[in-house]
C-alpha cells in the first residue's frame, strides 16, 4: 500500500511538471511566480480559488493544526449546539473569522507590497526572502521547530470563550494558534502577494486558503465527524509544504543569477526531462522518507528532495527559456540606448525606453500583461523599442537610469516624435487597454 501510495503521488508531481512551463509560460521574458493564478483569476475562473483551497485544506492537515481540532471545536460550543443549524452558525463564525484574519493580512501585504515595491524588486532583498524561505523549507523537514509555549497556545484557544462571539474571536487568532505549520506556508504566500501589490490578488488568495483550512473545523463541528489519528501521513504534508517552499527559493534564485540562463532549454524535451528528475525524486523518499531514521533513510530523503526541487525549479527556467525565444522572434528591444534614441531622431519616430529586470516580478507582469497583446505589439511597431535590463547594477545601467530619474522598475518612458519626453509615464504593471491607450496618446 505504501509503495502504491508512493508511485501515485510520483505520477502526480511527473504530470504537475511537466505542465508546468505552460502553466508558468507568461509573455515574452519568463515564467511569473504565481503559477498562473493571476490568468486564472482575469479570467473568473473558479480553478485560482481552488488552488488557494486545496493549499488552506493542506495546511489544516499538518501536526499543528490537525490534533487542535476537535479541541477547538469543542471550545467555541459547537458540539453542544442545540441543534444541527446552530452548529452550522458556530462553525461558520469561527471560519469566518479565520477568513477575516487572513483576509486582512493579504490585504496589508499588498498595500505594503505597493508602498515598497522597489525595496522587493531589490536583488539583495530577494536573495533575502529566498534564504528565509530555505530556513522556513527546514522547519517543514523537522529541522528545528517553531513553537509558541504551551500556555499561550491554551489562552490563545479560549479567546472569546464559547458562543458566537467566541467562536468568531478564535476564529481571528486562528493562524497564530496553527504556527509553526501554517507560519511557513503563509509567510511565503503574503511575501508573493506583497510582491505583486494587488489587493484583489491578497483577497483572491487568502480568502479561499482560509475557508480550506476551516473546512474540517466546520464539518466537525457540524456533523461531529471522527476525525483520523494523526501519523506519518501528516508528515508527508509537511514535507510537501517544505518542498514547495525550496522550490519557490530556487526560482527566486534562478531569476537572481542571470549567468544561469543558458543552462535552461527551450525544447520541450527539457519539460519532460523535468518531470522526470521531479518523478524520480519523489519515488526516493521526498514526500515521504524521513530525515529522523537511519543514515540510508536520510541520504534517500535528501537525494529525493534534490531531485524533486530541482526538476521543478529546472521546470520553471525551461517555461523561462522557451518564452525568451518566443519574445526573440516576435518582439525586438535594442538595448544600445543611446544609438537607438539617435537612429528615432534621425527617422522622426517616437520612443518607448522600458526599465527591466530579470528578478522584477512586476516588469514580468507587464510584459505578460501588456507587451505580449498582439495589439498593443501592432501599435507599438512605429516605435523605436529600447529595453534598458537593470538585472545587474552596473555604471552604464545606473548613468541610464539617473538620466531619465527612474527610481524603480518597472518603469515605461515614452519620448515623441520631436524628441521631447512625455510627461505621462508607465510605473509599474499595467494591462494592455491602459498600455494601448498610453501609445496612441505619443506621436
Amino acid at each position: 500500500m505504501k509503495k502504491l501510495s508512493r508511485i501515485s503521488l510520483a505520477l502526480i508531481v511527473f504530470a504537475a511538471v511537466l505542465w508546468l512551463p505552460d502553466l508558468m509560460g507568461a509573455g515574452p521574458t519568463g515564467p511569473k511566480g504565481d503559477l498562473a493564478l493571476g490568468d486564472l483569476l482575469g479570467r473568473g475562473s473558479w480553478l485560482a480559488f481552488a488552488v488557494a483551497f486545496a493549499g488552506g485544506f493542506l495546511t489544516s492537515l499538518t501536526p499543528c493544526v490537525y490534533p487542535l481540532i476537535p479541541i477547538t471545536v469543542s471550545i467555541f460550543g459547537a458540539r453542544k449546539a442545540g441543534s444541527r443549524g446552530e452548529a452550522a452558525l458556530l462553525s461558520g463564525l469561527y471560519v469566518f473569522g479565520i477568513a477575516a484574519t487572513y483576509s486582512a493580512l493579504g490585504v496589508g501585504a499588498a498595500l505594503t507590497g505597493r508602498a515598497f515595491g522597489s525595496v522587493m524588486q531589490n536583488g539583495w532583498v530577494m536573495g533575502g526572502v529566498a534564504l528565509v524561505l530555505v530556513v522556513l523549507a527546514a522547519s517543514m523537514f523537522g529541522a528545528f521547530e517553531l513553537t509558541l509555549p504551551a500556555s499561550l497556545q491554551q489562552r490563545l484557544n479560549r479567546v472569546g470563550g464559547a458562543g458566537r462571539t467566541g467562536a468568531f474571536g478564535m476564529g481571528l487568532v486562528a493562524g497564530v494558534i496553527a504556527a509553526p505549520c501554517t507560519g511557513p506556508v503563509l509567510a511565503a504566500a503574503l511575501t508573493f502577494i506583497a510582491a505583486k501589490g494587488s489587493v484583489a490578488l491578497g483577497l483572491a488568495i487568502m480568502f479561499p486558503y482560509a475557508l480550506g483550512m476551516g473546512l474540517l473545523f466546520f464539518v466537525i463541528g457540524v456533523f461531529s465527524v471522527s476525525l483520523p489519528k494523526s501519523g506519518a501521513w501528516m508528515e508527508t504534508v509537511k514535507s510537501v509544504f517544505g518542498a514547495a517552499l525550496l522550490a519557490m527559493a530556487g526560482i527566486y534564485l534562478k531569476d537572481l543569477l542571470p549567468g544561469l540562463k543558458p543552462l535552461f532549454s527551450a525544447a520541450p524535451a527539457a519539460a519532460l526531462l523535468a518531470a522526470a528528475v521531479a518523478g524520480a525524486g519523489v519515488l526516493l523518499g521526498a514526500l515521504q522518507g524521513s530525515f529522523h531514521g537511519g543514515p540510508n533513510q536520510r541520504a534517500l530523503k535528501a537525494l529525493g528532495v534534490t531531485l524533486l526541487v530541482g526538476g521543478v525549479v529546472y521546470g520553471a527556467g525551461a517555461a523561462g527559456a522557451r518564452e525568451r525565444a518566443h519574445a526573440a522572434a516576435s518582439f525586438v528591444w535594442l538595448h544600445a540606448e543611446q544609438e537607438a534614441v539617435a537612429l528615432a531622431r534621425a527617422e522622426g519616430r517616437p520612443v518607448i525606453v522600458d526599465f527591466w529586470a530579470e528578478w522584477c516580478a512586476a516588469c514580468k507582469e507587464l510584459d505578460r500583461l501588456a507587451w505580449a497583446d498582439p495589439r498593443v505589439r501592432e501599435e507599438a511597431s512605429r516605435f523605436v523599442k529600447i529595453k534598458v535590463d537593470g538585472t545587474e547594477s552596473t555604471d552604464e545601467v545606473s548613468a541610464i537610469q539617473e538620466r531619465y530619474r527612474v527610481q524603480g522598475m518597472p518603469t515605461v518612458v515614452f519620448i515623441d516624435s520631436a524628441g521631447r519626453e512625455v510627461a505621462d509615464r508607465v510605473i509599474g504593471a499595467v494591462d494592455a487597454d491602459e498600455m494601448l491607450q498610453r501609445l496612441r496618446a505619443v506621436q
